[in-house]
C-alpha cells in the first residue's frame, strides 16, 4: 500500500489590517472616548428631561398629577391661573402649522436651487453661489425675527387689513428662509453624487438636459433629497427665537394663515425663566420639551426610513 501523503499544515491567515503604533492607539482611544462621552451626555439629558416631565403626571405636594388625556388633548394652556390648565394640543398644532407651511414654501426653492447648483450653474457661478447659500444659513435667527417683527408684520397688517401681522404666515416665511439653505446644500450634494456615467448615458440616448434632470438625476437622488427636506423640516420645528418674535404668541388652534399661534419652542423660551423650580408649571414645561424631543426624533427616524427605502428602490 502506498504511504499516506503527509498532511499539510494550514498557513496562518494573513491580516491586512495595519498594526497601530502606541500613538495611533492613543488617538483611537481618544476619539472613542469622545464618541462615548457624546452619546452618554445625550442619554443623560434625555433621562433628566423625561424624569422632570414625569413630575407633571404623578402626585406631588402641590396636588394630584395631570392626566395624560388633559395634557395631550386639551386646548387650554393656562398654567398661571388659580385653577391651572396644562393642555398642549393648541401649542402642538401651532408648531406643526408654522413648520408645515414653511416646508411647503422652502422645498420648491431649496430643490430648485440644488438643481441649479448641481446641473445648470457654471463653475464660476457655483464658486460664488454655493458659499453664499451656506452663508445664508449662518444669519442669526434673531436678525430674521427682528426684520419680521418691525418690517414684514406692519406691511402685512396694512396691506392685507389684518388685526396683526404677527401670524402663521409671517413666521412661516422666515422659517422657510432658514430651512432653504439646508435643503439646497444637502440636495446639491445628493444630486452631485449621481454618477457622471449615468448622466452621459442619458445624453447619449438623446435626452435633453431637463429630461436628464427630471427622469434620471431626481429619481436617482430621491433618497438624499427626501432626507434634505426632512432635516429642513426638523430645523424649522426646533427654531425658537423667530417664532417667539413673529408668530403672535396666542395659544390657540390656527384656522387660517393669518391667525396668531404659540409654538412649543416659543412657550418654553417665554415661560421657563419665570417658573418656580419644582412647581407643576415647571414640570409642564419639561413635558413640552419631552414632547418636542419626541416629535423631532420622529421626523429624523422618518428621514432615515425614507432614505433607506428609496435608496434601495433607486439602486
Amino acid at each position: 500500500m502506498a504511504e499516506d501523503a503527509p498532511i499539510k499544515e494550514k498557513a496562518p491567515p494573513i491580516s491586512l489590517a495595519p498594526k497601530l503604533s502606541p500613538t495611533e492607539w492613543g488617538v483611537k482611544a481618544f476619539f472613542l472616548l469622545c464618541a462615548v462621552s457624546a452619546l452618554g451626555s445625550m442619554f443623560l439629558i434625555m433621562v433628566f428631561l423625561f424624569m422632570e416631565a414625569g413630575g407633571l403626571f404623578f402626585m406631588s405636594e402641590e396636588g394630584p398629577g395631570v392626566s395624560l388625556t388633559e395634557f395631550f388633548l386639551s386646548l387650554d394652556w393656562y398654567p398661571t391661573y388659580p385653577d391651572p390648565s396644562y393642555g398642549s394640543l393648541a401649542l402642538v398644532l401651532g408648531s406643526l402649522s408654522v413648520t408645515m407651511v414653511s416646508i411647503v414654501l422652502a422645498t420648491p426653492f431649496g430643490i430648485g436651487l440644488a438643481i441649479y447648483l448641481s446641473s445648470v450653474a457654471g463653475p464660476k457661478v457655483r464658486e460664488w453661489l454655493k458659499p453664499a447659500v451656506e452663508l445664508l444659513a449662518s444669519i442669526p435667527s434673531v436678525i430674521l425675527g427682528f426684520v419680521g417683527m418691525v418690517a414684514v408684520a406692519p406691511f402685512m397688517q396694512n396691506v392685507l387689513d389684518l388685526p396683526t401681522g404677527l401670524n402663521v404666515l409671517n413666521a412661516s416665511i422666515f422659517l422657510a428662509i432658514m430651512a432653504t439653505p439646508t435643503i439646497a446644500s444637502l440636495g446639491d450634494d445628493a444630486l452631485s453624487a449621481v454618477s457622471q456615467t449615468v448622466k452621459d448615458g442619458s445624453y447619449a440616448l438623446g435626452a435633453t438636459r431637463w429630461e436628464t434632470i427630471s427622469r434620471v438625476m431626481l429619481p436617482a437622488s430621491l433618497s438624499g433629497l427626501s432626507t434634505a427636506v426632512i432635516l429642513g423640516l426638523g430645523r424649522a420645528l426646533g427654531e425658537t427665537i423667530v417664532v417667539l418674535m413673529v408668530a403672535g404668541g396666542s395659544a390657540q388652534v390656527p384656522h387660517s394663515l393669518f391667525d396668531s399661534v404659540r409654538p412649543l419652542t416659543s412657550t418654553l423660551a417665554a415661560e421657563m425663566g419665570e417658573t418656580a423650580i419644582g412647581s407643576p408649571h415647571y414640570h409642564a414645561l419639561f413635558a413640552l420639551g419631552a414632547l418636542l424631543f419626541v416629535l423631532t426624533l420622529g421626523f429624523n427616524l422618518l428621514a432615515f426610513h425614507l432614505a433607506r427605502r428609496w435608496g434601495r428602490s433607486s439602486s
